[in-house]
């Protein structure tokens, strides 16, 4: 026996309208200083308003952000007591946002423990709602928390199915000024949560529709959204496919990419999109076989051409590395311009933390150390996985 979860979605055009619908008397947001200039805080002030609420708003959420800073939140949380708790923002809002709602409801419980096999109990203090802002994490749909833990140079992975937003409202109007950059980060970390979803061995049959899905609509509207911004109906159905690879993923959960995406993060300050997505190709080729069939499901999917006789997962590793380089992505650690001296030092660390990353317990082929740290040395030189 096992779960599918899933918040409420609302998505389209006008989604933040349904924030007007709401009942309560005190909304709390969650967001970041860049937000709040952006002007999306007063977008989601004004919804609130309408539905008389008051309003109090925590704007000290930072990228990547610590235990430290989901305490902070916590503690606002239980200061001013909420009905609603509304996160506004990217991945690092809506996780942290989690927790702190976690740790409003069980003061108890620290964020660091929370994790998928101990119940953490009904919300009972306020609902939790998520309006992301970028096309990219799907933590709108997920329950998943990725936090950065102090001192150790590594990002650590929480969360419990009840940490799972209330209300996902994807409206794609918050995407429209997203620069390119981040654009091509987001959407290819979508790509990576919906294949590692999709190939993962918890893959099941209520997440891989939605998780092919996914990998469709990144391939056709990523590079429209990439070079027009104000594309609606590419940044629409980016931010869609965002929230279907979340739901998926989420119900199936990710793999090595991601293991070594976090180790590579949480020492290099790699951007999260960025280290996931360039990791994604090698680790097609290090899985190779104990996934072929499913390679091949996508690359049918995408409309790839396999020569009979030959595998998939080059095949479609080379189409995600020609999709990342068109979007001007790095293909290989070295590109983002992490030093070799740098780098050799810290690989050890590198395949430590990924190691120690729970995402290693779904990959099809779990890699040993030593093959970890040869897997980042391949990856720094660009260098296709052939062991």
């Amino acid at each position: 026996m096992w779960y599918f979860i899933s918040p409420e979605v609302v998505y389209g055009l006008d989604a933040v309208t349904r924030l007007a619908q709401l009942e309560g008397k005190l909304a709390c947001i969650i967001t970041d200083t860049n937000m709040v200039k952006l002007g999306f805080v007063d977008k989601v002030k004004e919804q609130l308003s309408k539905a008389g609420m008051k309003i109090n708003v925590f704007d000290g959420v930072e990228p990547d952000p610590s235990i430290e800073t989901v305490n902070k939140g916590a503690a606002f949380l239980r200061q001013y007591k909420p009905d609603w708790v509304v996160a506004l923002g990217g991945g690092s809002v809506m996780d942290a946002a989690k927790g702190m709602s976690a740790g409003y409801e069980r003061p108890d419980v620290k964020v660091e423990e929370l994790n998928p096999f101990t119940p953490l109990g009904p919300r009972t203090k306020a609902k939790l709602i998520c309006i992301p802002t970028t096309s990219g994490t799907g933590a709108e749909a997920t329950w998943g928390i990725i936090l950065t833990v102090t001192g150790e140079d590594r990002k650590g992975s929480f969360g419990c199915r009840e940490c799972t937003p209330d209300i996902a409202l994807v409206d794609p109007a918050f995407a429209l000024l997203m620069p390119p950059e981040l654009t091509a980060q987001t959407g290819l970390d979508a790509l990576t949560h919906a294949i590692e979803g999709f190939t993962s061995t918890w893959k099941n049959d209520f997440s891989d529709g939605l998780l092919l899905k996914a990998i469709q609509l990144v391939f056709q509207y990523l590079p429209r959204a990439y070079r027009d911004g104000q594309d609606m109906e590419a940044r629409e159905k980016l931010h869609n496919a965002a929230c279907l690879a979340g739901l998926g993923f989420i119900n199936s959960m990710c793999a090595m990419a991601h293991a070594t995406g976090h180790a590579l993060g949480g020492v290099f300050h790699t951007p999260h999109g960025r280290a996931v997505a360039l990791l994604l190709p090698y680790t097609i080729e290090f899985i190779g076989d104990a996934r072929e069939e499913l390679w091949a499901e996508i690359a049918y999917t995408l409309k790839l051409e396999v020569p009979k006789g030959k595998k998939a997962a080059p095949i479609l590793a080379k189409a995600i590395r020609d999709l990342a380089r068109s979007v001007k992505e790095p293909l290989s650690i070295k590109e983002t311009g992490i030093p070799a001296d740098s780098f050799n030092k810290s690989v050890e660390k590198l395949a430590d933390n990924a190691s120690m990353d729970f995402q290693l317990v779904t990959t099809a082929r779990a890699p040993n150390i030593e093959e970890t740290e040869k897997f980042f040395r391949y990856a720094y030189d660009g260098k296709s996985i052939d062991f």
